[in-house]
């Protein structure tokens, strides 16, 4: 579960780009996060993460404040950014192994996951090469294996189908499914519409540093009194904002 509660952040005085943020992801959900260019996305999952800290209010992931408690807190979830360019000298196998020694994983453990990972991501024949011999799309599947390779309960993942093929994004959508099922959280970040609409349980649509809209798709359409898809709706809320 994360927790939003009265979230604001500023980066100088024309405005806030987080504006008293209150919204809770709960488990056993994919949340997908909307909004435009611009809207407040990235700077709430860089606060939500720690990579940024809040002007005011609080965040907690599994209850545990991402302030307080930093490091604790930090080892519930799995963030996946939206650029895979990172640690590109390593082999994909080191940088596995690297991931897993930061979270502590045990040699037999994380074996187990390493190879049950790179095989749904058809990337076992490839994890002896380096990181800056792979496409961008092998780039996106080794970072989401880092990731996971931990099995945290809390996944955060911004923009995660970009650069990957139909069947590694089929894949993810469908370990999304299964990690929601299974009683844990699913927050990610995503500009293709049609994938929120089919994938999410709820949508969170942010523009301005303001939540516009949470709950899920067919409630928006009563609300609406419309039966559009979600990406006309989505637009004419934003654009009238």
């Amino acid at each position: 579960m994360i927790e939003i509660n009265n979230v604001s952040k500023s980066y100088n005085t024309k405005g806030k780009a987080v504006d008293s943020l209150n919204i809770t992801i709960p488990n056993g959900e994919i949340i997908g996060f909307l909004g435009p260019n611009g809207a407040g996305k990235t700077t709430t999952i860089k606060m939500i993460t720690g990579i940024l800290s809040a002007d005011e209010g609080s965040i907690k992931i599994n209850g545990i404040d991402i302030n307080e408690k930093p490091l604790e807190a930090k080892k519930q979830f799995g963030f996946v950014p939206d650029n895979p360019d990172m640690f590109l000298r390593l082999k994909g196998i080191e940088y596995l192994n690297f991931m897993a020694d930061i979270y502590n994983v045990s040699g037999e453990l994380r074996k187990q996951r390493i190879d049950e990972l790179s095989g749904r991501f058809e990337m076992t024949d490839v994890l002896g090469d380096q990181i800056s011999s792979y496409s961008h799309g092998m780039r996106q599947k080794i970072v989401i294996m880092g990731v996971l390779v931990h099995s945290p309960s809390v996944w955060i993942l911004d923009e995660p189908m970009t650069g990957l093929d139909p069947k590694s994004s089929f894949l993810l959508k469908e370990m999304m499914r299964e990690h929601a099922n299974s009683g844990k959280t699913v927050f990610f970040s995503t500009h293709v519409l049609e994938v929120a609409e089919k994938v999410c349980d709820r949508i969170a649509i942010i523009n301005k540093g303001k939540i516009l809209y949470y709950g899920t798709v067919h409630e928006m359409r009563n609300n609406l009194k419309t039966d559009e898809s979600l990406e006309k709706m989505f637009l004419e809320m934003t654009e009238n904002e």
